[in-house]
């Protein structure tokens, strides 16, 4: 015997075991970021074309107050738990100022973290 150790196994159970972790882990992160992006509401097209989001306003948890821009036109809606909800069309419409536009990741983390409860 010359007391060299046999090389283990790459199906050990250890490795195995590594393997089905890292792979959660990871699984885990993109949740996370599905969920994070979701919440701070970057995700999903705001619209460019004929139909766009102009802006929003968040009342609670589910209801908030969307300003469309549908061709030249504005109508304002409600959307909530029971579903959408026209609320009036604009006579004229209403110009945003550039700096109303949705602020940057860092701002709305920052903003979300200064608050006592962590909501949003």
């Amino acid at each position: 015997m010359t007391g060299i150790a046999q090389p283990s196994s790459p199906l050990s159970v250890g490795s195995l075991t590594q393997l089905t972790l890292s792979l959660v882990a990871i699984i885990a992160l993109i949740l996370a970021i599905g969920w994070a992006l979701k919440r701070l509401k970057l995700a999903g097209p705001r619209g460019s074309g004929q139909i766009a989001v102009v802006d929003e306003l968040t009342l609670s948890a589910r209801d908030r107050i969307v300003l469309i821009r549908v061709g030249e036109s504005q109508v304002l809606l409600g959307i909530g738990a029971s579903g959408l909800v026209p609320l009036t069309p604009l006579a004229a419409p209403i110009v945003l100022k550039a700096g109303a536009q949705t602020p940057a990741f860092a701002e709305r983390l920052r903003d979300m973290m200064k608050r006592p409860d962590g909501s949003a």
